[in-house]
């Protein structure tokens, strides 16, 4: 059983409701340091055709703070956040962490997914050190801020770019007169490990359309990872914004609103994806 997530839901126009075989639900899952909330721009897009819910992992965002932070876990928690909300299949994006978390949920329980994007990530373990980013993050000196751009002037002084510490910063809440981290740093730390690898899960293949968005620009889901991909899922299409950078929604954001779009209707339009 895994734990209730925080979500944010965003229906589409009421005239939607009237027309003919409605997509399912597109549930959206964000990566690491993130929150449903980094991705509401593009949810808004998305919901002009169907119901979309950002959701926020274990750990992050509103949702509840456990010691556990695994891949299995994680995917546990978006079936009981589907069951909650009466959402018995859908379809499935996830960047990044959301990204493994969506293929780990698409290769255990199948039968609860039509459609799949993943977008810069693969299904393989990676050498990426985190540790830097939560020491600053676990360092920053909450008693003595007033202000989110000082969080943040802190946090580039560590470490080096003002979009990664603007990026970080957004986990940062301010109540009762002090900042607070809004994510369970000590859990990262710990799950770090499992964070960076990608469960075994022997012999299991998911047979959905699955769509892999890759950043050119970005070290994540490379070129080299197609043979992983394409073993585990069987009907994958694997495509590269050249000039994009790991967080390609926020960089492209339209881009990705038409390739999920198009994706995700393909098969109602006739065509394959």
């Amino acid at each position: 059983m895994g734990v209730l997530l925080h979500v944010q839901d965003f229906f589409p126009p009421p005239s939607h409701s009237r027309r003919p075989a409605p997509l399912p639900p597109l549930l959206v899952l964000h990566g690491l340091f993130g929150s449903g909330k980094n991705w509401a721009t593009l949810a808004r897009a998305w919901a002009g055709q169907r119901r979309v819910l950002t959701v926020d992992a274990r750990n992050h965002g509103q949702s509840p703070w456990t010691a556990a932070l695994t891949y299995p876990e994680m995917a546990a928690d978006i079936v009981t956040t589907m069951d909650h909300y009466d959402i018995e299949i859908c379809d499935l994006l996830g960047h990044s962490m959301g990204g493994k978390t969506a293929m780990v949920l698409a290769l255990t329980v199948p039968e609860r997914i039509r459609r799949l994007v993943v977008m810069d990530m693969a299904p393989v373990a990676y050498r990426h050190d985190h540790q830097r980013l939560l020491a600053a993050m676990a360092a920053l000196p909450l008693e003595t801020l007033h202000r989110r751009r000082e969080a943040e002037a802190a946090l580039a002084a560590q470490v080096g770019e003002s979009f990664l510490a603007a990026f970080l910063a957004q986990n940062l809440v301010f109540e009762n007169g002090i900042f607070r981290w809004q994510i369970n740093i000590r859990a990262i730390q710990q799950s770090l490990p499992d964070l960076l690898g990608f469960p075994a899960l022997a012999g299991q293949v998911a047979p959905h359309p699955a769509l892999f968005l890759g950043a050119g620009r970005a070290d994540y889901l490379r070129p080299e990872d197609c043979p992983a991909v394409v073993a585990r899922f069987s009907a994958a299409t694997l495509t590269w914004l050249a000039t994009a950078g790991h967080w390609l929604h926020a960089q492209y954001p339209q881009t990705v609103i038409r390739l999920v779009e198009d994706f995700c209707t393909a098969r109602e339009r006739g065509e394959t994806a």
